[in-house]
């Protein structure tokens, strides 16, 4: 029986890279549950209120580096599926550096200091911004084939 080959084998590393980045959802969400009782924050509350909560501003720092990774999910997992249909390797490649720098975001934010998200951080835009490059030439690319 012949089989039609319709994504590259690398595609596959594309696939890893998401699994990947939903073992780092499990790990931030893990550490917003330990927040919540260390700081005693309840649900269903999403956010301390500072005049009853001492510890308000740690905590919403943790829960706000979660919530924005959350935000972005979806463009990110839409961009490396798109994108890596054409270019699996670069948004392999792309898609790890996304993974770490969420990582650092989620970690300095939930220091306290919401500036401290940005060191290592911020880098996640330029990875967002190759991943749209390649999902724009995988659409140019169906186009014009």
């Amino acid at each position: 029986m012949a089989s039609v080959e319709l994504l590259p084998k690398e595609y596959g590393y594309v696939v890893l890279v998401l699994v990947l980045y939903c073992f780092l959802n499990f790990y931030m969400a893990a550490q917003v549950g330990k927040a919540r009782r260390k700081y005693k924050v309840f649900y269903p509350t999403m956010y301390a209120v500072e005049s009853e909560n001492k510890d308000a501003k740690i905590f919403n720092c943790v829960q706000r580096g979660h919530q924005n990774s959350l935000e972005m999910m979806p463009m990110f997992f839409a961009l490396m599926i798109v994108g890596g249909i054409r270019h699996p390797l670069i948004c392999t490649a792309i898609g790890v550096l996304y993974t770490v720098t969420r990582y650092f975001y989620f970690t300095g934010y939930a220091t306290g200091d919401p500036q401290n998200r940005l060191s290592i951080g911020k880098y996640g835009f330029v990875a967002i911004m190759g991943l749209m490059i390649s999902a724009i030439s995988c659409g140019i690319n169906l186009l014009i084939a």
